[in-house]
């Protein structure tokens, strides 16, 4: 986990929709689509973010479905104070946190609740959307043989792997920055050289100027990061509503 994962800024605005439980696990939610769901895999900064919220009623609104956005990290919150705070960012242990949240500790949750959607309650299409830390998530949710989800798109992924691009099996979508210590040149050309070969559909947009974590923490008083935040969630929205099969 890089510092990169915990800088930006956070939004103003209050979010409309609602909270509630499922499999012991609290969820925010937005939308009233029966047939459509949109799982969105948050950031460090969790389902209480607020930024994470907005998004997921902008994705509610623009594609018409139903978004989810579960607590994924067992009640721990990572404060927004953290974005603006020196002192806040430098109490976080972050290789702590991260063996506390490692893929083998919380992709069984987050399997379960893809397969919820679908199998309890009722969504005929389901797509995933990871910002961060919840890339590699919808990168697994995305695997062959899992029939999870029918789409995904990744927004500056954290801890994705070389093995779990090779490993996917629905449409793609990646939202790339041009600096990202995360998503670094040699992943992205892996995976506009593999994924193409996958028979998938495939779309890869690159964002030059911009750095991790600009598509869910932008600073709206910048110009080119408002500008790229917009472009992002406008090409996340036309993904899904292409992909589910809603236009």
């Amino acid at each position: 986990m890089s510092s990169c994962c915990i800088s930006g800024f956070s939004w103003n605005g209050t979010p409309s929709g609602r909270e509630d439980k499922a499999q012991q696990i609290n969820y925010y939610t937005a939308g009233n689509n029966q047939d459509v769901a949109i799982l969105l895999l948050h950031d460090i900064f969790g389902w209480t973010f607020n930024n994470n919220r907005l998004l997921a009623d902008h994705f509610a609104q623009e594609v018409n479905a139903t978004v989810f956005l579960p607590d994924f990290f067992d009640g721990e919150v990572v404060p927004e104070e953290a974005l603006f705070n020196p002192e806040k960012e430098i109490k976080i242990d972050f290789m702590a946190w991260k063996k506390r949240n490692d893929k083998h500790i919380r992709g069984p949750s987050i399997h379960a609740f893809a397969e919820m959607l679908k199998k309890e309650m009722g969504f005929k299409k389901v797509g995933a959307i990871g910002y961060c830390y919840g890339g590699w998530a919808a990168f697994q949710l995305g695997a062959k043989g899992k029939n999870l989800v029918d789409a995904i798109s990744v927004v500056h992924p954290s801890f994705l792997t070389k093995e779990e691009i090779d490993d996917v099996a629905v449409p793609v979508q990646i939202l790339a920055p041009e600096t990202d210590p995360q998503l670094t040149p040699e992943l992205k050309e892996h995976a506009n050289k593999v994924i193409p070969s996958l028979g998938v559909d495939y779309d890869y947009q690159y964002f030059p100027g911009l750095q991790h974590g600009f598509a869910c923490r932008a600073d709206m008083n910048s110009k080119v990061e408002k500008q790229g935040l917009e472009r992002a969630k406008n090409a996340a929205s036309s993904w899904f509503a292409q992909m589910l099969n809603l236009r």
